[in-house]
């Protein structure tokens, strides 16, 4: 019994001056000394490590422009998007619950459209860019929404929905230094053998070339993007029929059918109207 409590306290007493002991000023195995040039070591090794980071992230950030992207991918072929923003659109023309959704999405869109806020802009001569390079603070150019006319919603507060012939918003997203070449417009036409009636809004669907290039958000604070409306003139045969419509900007160098990307240069969605 008396060797089991010697050894016991042998490793009692062992263990203490592992941790501390008094004999050799040793801590953990270390004295004071060694402790202090192994924590010298990891603070210059360290703050070493933390300066090269630094250096690194401070000459990365020198080649990177606080205005534009240095990685832009897609300059040249923008994607296309609807509004209101459903790919699948069904409605009775006379259920106003059904179609109020879409009524409400297109009128808060149109917010920033209003000819009251459009008014400060500038009038820019159409069928030239719109070159600001040099220029600090970019100007916008106007887009009324009174020039989508029947589909402006200041006439017809439906859009047209209570009628059966809704309107249908499409926009090209904004690509910062974009310049399409030629005369850009959109052109949409029903997937079916016989042509569906519809009426465009700029004339033509013309997307005016004045509205590029887009410097981004940061310069081109208010800018907005120039809207196509496209008014779908139903027929009789036209209702209770799920119609799978295609629009594309057309005219220009910009790519519409790329078949591994649907929304580039093009949208697809479905319109159903019953009576």
């Amino acid at each position: 019994m008396a060797n089991k409590e010697e050894k016991a306290d042998d490793k009692q007493s062992s263990w203490k001056d592992f941790i501390y002991n008094p004999r050799t000023g040793e801590f953990i195995g270390r004295t004071a000394s060694s402790w202090a040039l192994i924590f010298l070591f990891y603070l210059v090794f360290y703050g070493f490590l933390a300066g090269m980071f630094s250096l690194t992230m401070w000459v990365m950030l020198q080649t990177l422009d606080e205005h534009t992207p240095k990685y832009r991918d897609r300059v040249a072929n923008p994607g296309l998007m609807i509004r209101p923003r459903f790919l699948e659109i069904q409605f009775n023309r006379s259920i106003p619950q059904q179609y109020n959704k879409y009524v409400q999405h297109l009128e808060s869109f149109l917010q920033l459209y209003n000819d009251s806020l459009q008014e400060v802009n500038e009038a820019c001569p159409s069928d030239m860019y719109f070159e600001q390079d040099d220029a600090e603070e970019k100007k916008v150019c106007q887009f009324k929404r009174s020039v989508l006319r029947q589909c402006s919603g200041l006439a017809d507060s439906s859009f047209g929905y209570s009628e059966g012939q809704p309107c249908i918003l499409v926009k090209m997203n904004r690509v910062i230094g974009l310049r399409p070449r030629g005369d850009p417009h959109i052109n949409c036409m029903a997937k079916r053998e016989t042509p569906l009636q519809m009426q465009y809004f700029p004339t033509e669907g013309k997307l005016d070339k004045s509205y590029f290039p887009y410097y981004g958000k940061t310069l081109h604070i208010n800018y907005v993007q120039p809207l196509v409306a496209v008014k779908l003139l139903l027929m009789d045969d036209d209702y209770n029929t799920e119609l799978t419509i295609e629009c594309k900007v057309e005219g220009s160098d910009l790519n519409n059918n790329d078949d591994r990307d649907k929304f580039l240069g093009r949208v697809i969605f479905r319109v159903k109207v019953s009576k």
